[in-house]
């Protein structure tokens, strides 16, 4: 709930008092559980990057051919995506204006590491084109999952599948069915 409100009203421009409000409690009772909204904030970003870390440490993304293992992480983040969509989207808005989203996009900083290894890993074992850069290709894939935090709408009837089946269909086989393209060559 407290990602919810802190999406909407910003974390700087949220106060105790909207979240007690949110929560329909008091504010002392959210201070029976927590030192106050920078741990609220602190959580949902953990809870968030640890989910995507757990995505890499799946048997599916640290076995087999570098292209298969990044796929599977690209799938397993549109998964993390919809499931902990206020959580996400709040890390996606954090610029690092605290200790708390320093750390956040430290972790960030260090998710995109890894895609970028698997995309050279990938380039190195023939399964993905050498002249891509890693660094700009982890990019761009995760822009593409990213971008689902803002127009996704759990209410509409597409499930996280549907979508990293889409996304992984343009990643990695392109939008043309037949055309070949100069860059391709």
């Amino acid at each position: 709930m407290a990602a919810r409100v802190f999406n909407e009203r910003g974390y700087d421009g949220t106060s105790m008092e909207d979240l007690a409000r949110a929560l329909g409690v008091t504010k002392s009772a959210i201070y029976h559980h927590v030192t106050g909204k920078t741990e609220l904030l602190r959580r949902s970003l953990d809870l968030a990057m640890d989910a995507l870390f757990a995505v890499t440490r799946e048997e599916a993304s640290t076995t087999g051919p570098a292209v298969d293992r990044l796929e599977h992480v690209l799938r397993g983040s549109v998964r993390v995506l919809v499931e902990e969509l206020p959580h996400v989207t709040l890390l996606l808005r954090v610029r690092g204006n605290t200790e708390v989203e320093k750390r956040a996009l430290e972790r960030r900083r260090e998710f995109d590491r890894l895609i970028a290894d698997l995309v050279r890993q990938g380039a190195a074992e023939g399964g993905i084109r050498p002249d891509v850069d890693p660094a700009v290709a982890a990019r761009l894939l995760f822009g593409m999952v990213n971008s689902i935090a803002e127009w996704y709408k759990p209410d509409r009837g597409l499930d996280s599948s549907e979508i990293a089946d889409t996304l992984a269909r343009i990643a990695f086989a392109g939008l043309s069915v037949s055309r070949t393209h100069p860059l391709a060559e």
